[in-house]
């Protein structure tokens, strides 16, 4: 693929004059091994550390600049308008993805693995990755790019939020056999390890501090570095009171998300409850 990255980060910085149709011709390109998840817009290496193809995303971006707004879908009673280069991904029985009567989009340049389930209304951004056998349940957002593992449960309302730009930012990630609650919400480039669970509700961002009230220390964000929850470790929504100034005075708390154990047996037999639905 090294002729088709070189061509998007050409065509990236600007489209000369006259290859229009060329520049077209190789985003599709791009689109189409996005669809059958050949390429991916991050991927994680021997060493278990995530790295961003950059130029995927930029890849991502060109489409955008290069489609006109055409109306999709025009002869029902709801009309859709989007840009001609992102069409709505269609599937086939043997692609082996159920996808239930009710509501749900996938766009074009997204990958869903065979034995993944999609619960109405589920909405799949560009460039998003989701491996076999996941669960998407009622309104859960797969943002652009999002990369998610395999067996992964996304709860009812649960956001993994997109990371486009810029092109150099690692999208969310979540690993293998991650359990994700209700009303979660991921954002910002965090990864979340394998068999990790989070509780209902839980929300995580670059700017959220995770005490290990295990190890009794924090995890943050650092730099370049995202924040990341460990393996296996079982997520619940949290406070901590301000230590100083007025807010202390008015007995004020902060959102913290606490990690109060790490999983077990009791935990995975929880998990497994779920494996019913699919």
């Amino acid at each position: 693929m090294s002729g088709l990255a070189e061509a998007i980060e050409r065509f990236a910085e600007s489209v000369p004059p006259g290859e229009e149709a060329e520049a077209r011709r190789r985003f599709e390109e791009l689109r189409s091994a996005l669809d059958a998840g050949t390429i991916r817009a991050a991927e994680r290496g021997a060493n278990g550390a995530w790295r961003v193809n950059s130029w995927v995303k930029r890849g991502i971006l060109l489409g955008f600049r290069l489609g006109t707004l055409t109306q999709w879908a025009p002869e029902g009673p709801l009309s859709f308008f989007e840009k001609d280069t992102w069409p709505p991904r269609r599937f086939r029985l043997e692609d082996g993805v159920r996808i239930v009567p009710g509501g749900t989009s996938v766009r074009g340049g997204a990958y869903l693995a065979s034995g993944v389930v999609c619960m109405p209304p589920v909405f799949v951004n560009a460039g998003a990755y989701v491996d076999e056998g996941t669960l998407l349940d009622s309104h859960a957002l797969v943002g652009s790019c999002a990369q998610i593992g395999k067996r992964v449960h996304l709860s009812a309302a649960a956001q993994i939020g997109g990371v486009l730009e810029p092109a150099g930012a690692l999208p969310v990630i979540v690993e293998d056999d991650v359990l994700i609650g209700g009303n979660c919400g991921v954002y910002e480039g965090t990864i979340v390890r394998e068999r990790a669970v989070l509780a209902p509700g839980t929300i995580l961002t670059g700017g959220t501090p995770v005490y290990d009230a295990v190890l009794g220390e924090f995890h943050r964000r650092s730099g370049d570095c995202p924040l990341e929850i460990p393996a296996g470790a079982v997520v619940v929504p949290g406070s901590r009171p301000v230590r100083s100034g007025p807010g202390a005075a008015a007995g004020v708390s902060l959102y913290t998300a606490v990690i109060i154990k790490y999983r077990d047996e009791k935990t995975d037999a929880s998990a497994r409850l779920e494996e019913l639905l699919r």
